[in-house]
């Protein structure tokens, strides 16, 4: 069984794809930049446990977060569900399948067949839009293959596995409602929203004070690290490849910010996308010296990174506070519905 005529969003970042997917069965077609902007998407987190083999840097909010975001700026009813049996979530899901409902799943994509070099990553999102007696017909990012499949025991495995940033067995749809969306509100309300987030983190290691953490405990990083090569190559890759969208998503803000500026003529977007070019070269090159790093283990090169991690945070605390200054009596003169 499959839906008929589903269209398969073509992105890079998981969470889009799965649901800008959803929302092109309702009609709804947005870029994934402007999905990402609208679900509040950018970030920064540095995070370490004595359990991990070495640090992650996240350029992005918290999983579950973007397609609630999304949802509620364009007005949309979200479902989320969430179970631990693993017959019943199968179930659930089937249900829906069958009712023409595509749905979005959060999983572990270690066990999903497809991917090429498989790692434990429990945030990962895939639309599901078919089935059969042994497979799962899937939607994730182009990179991964677009429209996938997978069987049916690597999808319950992989929508059970437990560790960080799991669920158990989430799964999640979207619907129409009646309220109406004006799509210029919800641009400057998103970003807004996503400014005072990246400004007030509640811990250090989060946002612009993150960046400026990760600055210094990348030093510490590499002096202490048993396997240089790998671990920055690893970390180089899932900045720049590993549906990021390049820049630690900072390629895909960017060019929010310049589709918004197109939409609305607002003179802090034109500014905010400038800033985000030379923001999101910046991250490449940090990306580029963790290689360097990798290839050479010499320090002069983590020391360069450290440096320009210093110069990121600054650039990005000033870019976003200028558009979260953008103009509130905005929202007042765009009609709101």
């Amino acid at each position: 069984m499959k839906i008929e005529n589903i269209k398969a969003f073509d992105g890079q970042h998981c969470e889009t794809t799965a649901t800008g997917t959803l929302l092109r069965q309702l009609g709804i077609e947005l870029s994934e930049p402007m999905l990402f902007g609208l679900g509040e998407g950018l970030g920064f987190i540095f995070w370490n446990m004595k359990t991990m083999s070495f640090p992650f840097i996240g350029g992005r909010i918290k999983t579950d977060l973007l397609t609630r975001n999304i949802a509620r700026n364009l007005n949309l009813e979200l479902t989320v569900k969430e179970t631990t049996s693993k017959q019943k979530a199968w179930k659930n899901v089937k249900e829906l399948l069958d009712s023409g409902q595509a749905v979005g799943l959060k999983l572990d994509c270690f066990h999903l067949e497809y991917f090429s070099r498989p790692f434990h990553f429990a945030g990962h999102y895939a639309a599901i839009y078919g089935y059969d007696n042994e497979n799962a017909f899937l939607v994730d990012t182009k990179q991964q293959g677009c429209r996938v499949k997978t069987s049916l025991k690597s999808l319950a495995l992989a929508r059970a596995e437990k560790g960080p940033m799991s669920s158990r067995n989430l799964y999640y749809t979207l619907s129409k409602t009646d309220k109406k969306t004006n799509l210029e509100t919800s641009i400057i309300k998103a970003i807004r929203n996503n400014a005072s987030d990246y400004l007030n983190p509640p811990i250090t290691n989060i946002g612009y004070k993150g960046i400026v953490k990760a600055s210094r405990e990348i030093v510490k990083w590499f002096n202490s690290s048993n396997d240089i090569e790998n671990e920055f190559k690893t970390s180089a890759m899932m900045m720049e490849k590993a549906g990021t969208g390049g820049a630690l998503f900072r390629n895909l803000y960017r060019d929010f910010l310049k589709e918004s500026y197109d939409l609305l003529k607002i003179d802090e977007l034109k500014a905010g996308h400038e800033a985000f070019v030379e923001i999101a070269e910046r991250w490449t090159l940090v990306s580029q010296l963790f290689e360097k790093v990798s290839e050479t283990k010499d320090v002069k090169y983590i020391q360069q990174a450290s440096d320009l991690l210093k110069a990121i945070s600054d650039k990005e605390k000033r870019t976003m506070e200028m558009l979260g200054e953008i103009n509130r009596t905005l929202l007042e003169t765009r009609q709101v519905l």
